[in-house]
């Protein structure tokens, strides 16, 4: 029997004693710019479970340069939470022997110091997460003790406006506001009245305005001046050979040149096809740009996005019908709900890669390169849990067996050599290597070769579904591996009896026209053309506007 006295209560006592302590410079939720390291150095203790919100895009950046310079005798030893290490003190936080431990989902611009500090043994990693995996801990065995969050506004009783990149900040602050954490918001703004109300004050303990507006990154955009005519060869024969041999409803496209080549592709490309109106009408993706043409081209019906775009803003507002706007007319992100539609709502999802290895996995973390996953893994699995049908789906299910399922399409585009001439099509990943000098438990694969459905090449597509066995797997990856390593183990012989049995695809039996793939078929040839599109309301930023 529990004793009678158990204090059941005692991680709210232990709130309430830390912001006790800093009642003095604590004034109704506020607290005044410059006291913001003191703050910290006054609410957090060593070892605590540390959430800093670093999405793709938006960055807490005032909270974590704060972070980075508080007083490594009174805090250390954190164990911190990180979707997204992004910017350079999410790592001197280590190095400054604040932090040990790091949970986190993706290291793009970080991913060669990180893999360094590991080996150093500066930093240790608890683990590499998809998003919705990381967001899901949160409420399990990582809830945080504090969380660090970024919002657009705040009103003098301490609700909050997120705006256009709402992004994770709800699942970060909901995690800690109802188990007793502390939920710390730099805003770049105090207002009197909200636009909306996207956090309720409730669910806040402490704003900060910060000295400058936080940190965020234009991340998906893409310059179609940069779309080669490898990449729209590519476009032309995913369009023909997947969306619309499978009749596609949903998608999500990953980051790159590749799937911007494809949007660009549907308004023209997809229109003489006949196309317009029978495949991809709803989208879960972020903003961006390389969508207006097919938006006003009366492609899309729908797009929700897991955050915003920077220039995007007044475009979206201007388009409710397709964009997830509120009443104040701004869009509404939201990454956790993103990731899950992500995961069980979508028809397909196609995006690219580091590596492939000759069953068909892939990884983005390479040699000296620790990036992690991101959202790819919950977009490219094939979820267990789905059973709602859709044609696509069906699509892919076996005919022989009366209790067989459909899948997800789990498309991975890519050259086979990447920009750095090195050969994506490889014998083992560098990820096997990466997992033992990590010590990591499991080898950081992105996408299992059992979730990949299709491989498209500048060669063709392999129809992985199709195959009987690992070596007809194999095969079909080699005959569209071109002279990489891999690819020269393929024979004439091989690749006409994967033609034959519709396992692999060339151009021609897709009735792709080679040469026909030239950058005039492009819908947008350079950002100004994304603006004219876009009835002058897209506001490129500064680094992508070449023209005056």
């Amino acid at each position: 029997m529990t004793n009678k006295n158990h204090n059941w209560a005692s991680q709210r006592d232990e709130k309430n004693l830390r912001m006790a302590n800093a009642t003095s410079i604590i004034n109704n939720k506020f607290v005044r710019t410059e006291n913001a390291k003191e703050l910290l150095e006054t609410l957090i203790q060593p070892n605590d479970r540390v959430v800093l919100e670093g999405d793709n895009q938006k960055q807490a950046s005032f909270l974590s340069e704060t972070l980075a310079s508080v007083d490594c005798a009174r805090i250390h030893d954190l164990h911190m939470i990180m979707s997204s290490v992004s910017r350079p003190e999410h790592l001197d936080i280590f190095e400054n022997g604040i932090a040990t431990k790091l949970d986190f989902s993706f290291a793009g611009p970080q991913s060669n110091r990180i893999s360094k500090m590991i080996s150093s043994g500066i930093l240790k990693i608890g683990d590499i997460h998809t998003y919705l995996e990381l967001y899901a801990r949160l409420f399990v065995d990582l809830t945080p003790n504090v969380v660090l969050v970024a919002a657009d506004k705040a009103d003098k009783q301490g609700n909050l406006y997120t705006g256009y990149n709402t992004e994770e900040t709800p699942v970060i602050i909901e995690s800690a506001a109802f188990k007793n954490g502390i939920v710390i918001v730099q805003v770049s703004e105090i207002v009197d009245k909200l636009p909306r109300v996207d956090i309720p004050s409730d669910w806040v303990d402490i704003i900060i305005q910060s000295d400058k507006p936080y940190q965020l990154e234009p991340l998906f955009t893409r310059d179609p001046q940069n779309i080669t005519e490898l990449q729209i060869l590519m476009g032309m024969m995913a369009i023909r050979g997947i969306y619309e041999k499978h009749h596609v409803q949903s998608v999500n496209h990953g980051i790159g040149f590749n799937t911007a080549a494809i949007e660009l592709l549907l308004p023209t490309y997809g229109n003489q096809l006949g196309l317009k109106g029978k495949i991809v009408p709803y989208w879960e993706v972020n903003p961006t740009p390389t969508l207006i043409p097919a938006i006003e081209n009366g492609w899309i019906k729908s797009i929700h996005s897991f955050g915003g775009e920077v220039g995007m803003e007044q475009y979206i507002s201007a388009r409710p019908d397709v964009f997830f706007v509120g009443k104040d007319g701004t869009m509404r992100s939201n990454r956790a709900y993103g990731q899950m539609a992500g995961q069980y709502a979508l028809d397909m999802f196609v995006g690219s890669t580091l590596q492939i290895d000759k069953y068909g996995n892939s990884s983005t973390v390479t040699n000296g390169r620790l990036s992690g996953f991101g959202g790819a893994p919950n977009m490219g699995s094939n979820p267990t849990g789905r059973r709602h049908s859709s044609t696509a789906w069906q699509s892919l299910k076996p005919t022989d067996n009366p209790l067989a399922k459909g899948q997800k399409l789990v498309v991975q585009i890519v050259e086979t050599y990447n920009s750095a001439k090195k050969p994506v099509f490889v014998e083992h990943l560098d990820a096997e290597k990466v997992q033992k000098e990590a010590n990591l438990e499991n080898v950081p694969i992105m996408i299992y070769s059992e979730d990949t459905t299709h491989i498209v090449t500048e060669e063709g597509i392999a129809y992985l579904y199709k195959t009987n066995s690992m070596t007809e797997r194999q095969e079909a990856i080699e005959a569209i591996a071109g002279v990489t390593p891999l690819g020269l183990r393929s024979n004439a012989k091989k690749l006409n009896q994967l033609r034959n049995k519709g396992i692999v695809a060339l151009p021609e039996d897709l009735k792709v026209n080679r040469l026909a793939a030239k950058r005039s078929l492009l819908a947008a040839k350079n950002m100004e053309d994304l603006v004219k599109w876009s009835k002058g309301l897209y506001n490129p930023p500064a680094k992508f506007r070449s023209w005056s």
